[in-house]
């Protein structure tokens, strides 16, 4: 019995994951790189207005920290 509650727990998270499934970590690090030309300093999971998107902190080559938010759907700078 605790197999299929393992199988059926694990099953339930891989159906959860498609909202995330459009863009991964490295391609949202890679948008906000050619969007700023800097270089990326964290990226992280977040949510805006109901919709889910990439928090990538980024050092433009001026210098300057910026926070991009990437959409995790589409893969846009917001």
């Amino acid at each position: 019995m605790k197999f299929f509650i393992t199988l059926i727990s694990w099953l339930l998270m891989a159906l959860a994951t498609p909202a995330w499934a459009n863009m991964d970590r490295d391609a949202a690090a890679a948008a906000a790189q050619k969007a700023s030309g800097g270089r990326v300093l964290a990226v992280e999971k977040s949510e805006r207005e109901g919709r889910a998107v990439w928090r990538v902190k980024v050092v433009t080559p001026q210098g300057e920290v910026r926070v991009m938010l990437i959409d995790a759907a589409s893969g846009r700078a917001m």
